[in-house]
């Protein structure tokens, strides 16, 4: 299968150009006791400190950045359970786009009112009876509203891949790197970038274990299509992996890992008593994925982007108390 207009290096590159001003260049943080822990030298991309609180705003941003005047105008709809909402919804704000998002019901109530509150219109719907592309499809049809998928769009994809250029660009190159992966617009972005600053990286993409989809995929060699994963990381739980990024996956075959809801708590525990930092569950699967592979990494220069921070202060106290 052939599938035309997939992001390259080239992208990635003019789309941090068009970010510069827009999105915040997070830090890499970097812990004494973490890599005393992990006898690594561990190097973790802060995407819980971007604008919404997550990795998103970047694609998000980048592909309304390029939207057409007319387009602009008629406005977007998007569907999330929350970091993309909260990103289009900023994205359109800061470019005078209006935005309809999608979301579910039981999407966490701090993502819904940040959406709220950046002047974007929620449309809720069940993730467990509701197919929320479809309900995005018929607003784009029905209101003439330009379709912003949340990871299957070149201009998405692309302007994830900054996250990924910019630690490189910081740290220089790495041995490995681990990426949390629902979609894979942020893997498919993160490749494109690894590939081209740092050629000899072993890339890991790490998604739930209650929704390994994208790991049959690449081993079946199709889009394996599951039921929503019932897993405490909100921001993976997607059934499927959209063509793009299966392309670019298949094409540049990383490693796919999984983690535990048990693995993800514990890193989350680990952050916040290492370096002091907030990352919801779904930011912490790439060094859960990492330090269960720490035997493997020993001596190595690793990567690890934590992709959002947007969990609720209730809900994080209660996963860490184990409540």
């Amino acid at each position: 299968m052939t599938v035309p207009h997939l992001p390259t290096y080239d992208d990635v590159a003019a789309a941090a150009d068009r970010l510069t001003g827009h999105a915040h260049r997070t830090p890499v943080l970097r812990s004494r006791l973490l890599d005393a822990a992990l006898d690594a030298r561990i190097f973790l991309k802060a995407e819980n400190l971007q604008r919404v609180g997550a990795f998103k705003f970047r694609g998000a941003f980048n592909t309304l950045a390029r939207l057409a005047s007319e387009q602009r105008r008629a406005g977007v709809v998007a569907y999330s359970s929350g970091n993309h909402a909260q990103a289009v919804a900023l994205a359109g704000h800061l470019l005078d786009v209006p935005a309809t998002i999608v979301m579910p019901h039981d999407a966490p109530a701090s993502k819904v009112a940040a959406t709220q509150g950046y002047g974007a219109t929620v449309v809720r719907y069940d993730r467990y009876t509701e197919d929320r592309e479809e309900i995005g499809r018929a607003l784009a049809e029905r209101d003439g509203l330009t379709l912003v998928p949340p990871y299957d769009h070149a201009d998405v994809i692309a302007g994830q891949g900054t996250a990924v250029r910019e630690l490189l660009e910081d740290v220089g190159e790495l041995d490995a790197l681990f990426v949390p992966l629902g979609g894979g617009g942020l893997l498919s972005g993160s490749l494109l970038a690894a590939r081209e600053l740092s050629p000899g990286c072993r890339i890991y993409g790490v998604e739930p274990a209650a929704g390994d989809d994208a790991r049959r995929s690449l081993a079946e060699g199709r889009i394996v299509h599951i039921d929503t994963p019932r897993t405490i990381a909100d921001g993976a739980q997607t059934q499927h992996l959209g063509e793009l990024t299966y392309q670019i996956l298949r094409r540049e075959a990383p490693t796919i890992l999984t983690a535990t809801d048990e693995e993800l708590v514990m890193t989350m525990r680990t952050l916040v008593t290492y370096l002091k930092v907030v990352v919801e569950p779904t930011g912490a699967l790439g060094l859960a994925a990492a330090t269960r592979l720490a035997e493997e990494l020993r001596g190595e220069r690793v990567g690890v982007v934590l992709s959002g921070g947007n969990v609720d202060p209730a809900r994080f106290g209660a996963l860490l108390a184990g409540t």
